[in-house]
């Protein structure tokens, strides 16, 4: 199934590219317009690009129409996938879709089809986001790119079948493929702060997270850098880890949203910051995904300085945009 948005007054992109577009600028399409696809378009608008994306509910198409954004409703199980059609119109590529499991990716479940219809098509660069989850526990240990792959989960081995599919399909196609394996992912509306704020409670995955004494992050405003210095210098095959320089304990980073929080607006947090604790009640939890991920590929390749190297840096410039979200109910006390 396919439905093309409504006419709005779009910030990104249009329909589909005219002539002139296709002659004159640049094209992305996202195959999925999640937290980073939709900060990554919106980038690239400011840059002047041609932006359109997917999305797989009628409410999310909503939202995102709302937004401006140019989006179309996609589902991967529609044999005929006409969505193909309208990759061809573009230069580039991002694809933002995770595994299913039991099932995989499933764009790939079309390989053939994708591979016969954006041959000789004006596709230059494709782009796949991954996970550092596909070198599994590596007992804390420093790794790179080329350190040898170990998934310990279902999503993390169909995420790792996946990266090598899509490379595939680029070394087939004859465009710049990369791999983007990316840390934990936060940014403006998705953080420590936020979580602190909302006192939301923990989901099962920040659980096992929190019973890490490494983890590995990434805001999303470096992801966005990054993928623009792929688009710069193209390559074949190449898989890069996107992280920053300062993997750390989840107690730690929680510790630390706590006090900006607490800082910047006083006696408004009313539970102490034990709850953000996990316990860690047996050796294969404390354990799990345990590794620190090198990002000296992304800086020495791409040429990428980190807006924020370290989760101090992303989360001070989090809570410097927002305003006082206790403000109400100090008025009202």
């Amino acid at each position: 199934m396919i439905t093309r948005c409504s006419p709005v007054t779009a910030k990104i992109g249009v329909s589909r590219p005219d002539k002139s577009d296709r002659e004159s600028r640049n094209r992305m399409f996202v195959l999925g317009m999640g937290f980073v696809g939709q900060f990554f378009a919106q980038e690239l608008n400011n840059k002047d690009w041609v932006v359109s994306g997917t999305c797989t509910s009628l409410s999310k198409k909503k939202q995102l129409e709302e937004k401006g954004f140019d989006v179309y409703l996609f589902n991967a199980n529609d044999q005929e996938l006409l969505i193909l059609d309208t990759l061809k119109d573009y230069s580039h590529i991002l694809v933002s879709i995770p595994p299913v499991k039991g099932i995989g990716d499933p764009m790939l479940l079309h390989g053939e089809l994708l591979r016969s219809t954006l041959m000789g098509s004006d596709l230059q660069w494709l782009g796949y986001l991954s996970s550092t989850g596909v070198y599994g526990d590596c007992g804390g240990a420093w790794v790179d790119e080329d350190y040898p792959t170990s998934p310990t989960t279902e999503l993390a081995k169909l995420r790792l079948a996946a990266e090598e599919g899509w490379l595939n399909l680029g070394q087939d196609l004859g465009v710049s493929a990369q791999v983007f394996r990316l840390g934990g992912i936060y940014g403006p509306g998705r953080s420590a702060v936020d979580t602190i704020i909302k006192q939301s409670p923990l989901s099962k995955s920040q659980k096992m997270r929190g019973s890490r004494q490494y983890t590995s992050r990434i805001h999303v405003n470096d992801i966005c850098q990054v993928l623009e210095a792929s688009v710069q210098k193209p390559s074949s095959r190449n898989i890069y880890n996107i992280v920053d320089d300062d993997p750390a304990s989840r107690e730690e980073v929680f510790a630390y949203a706590w006090n900006l929080v607490e800082k910047k607006w006083p006696g408004g947090l009313k539970q102490s910051p034990s709850p953000q604790k996990v316990e860690q009640n047996n050796e294969k939890a404390s354990s799990r995904g345990e590794k620190r991920v090198s990002n000296a590929r992304m800086k020495r390749e791409l040429g990428v300085r980190l807006i924020h190297p370290s989760y101090k840096s992303g989360l001070q410039s989090i809570i410097d945009q927002m305003e006082n979200p206790y403000q109400s109910s100090l008025l009202g006390s």
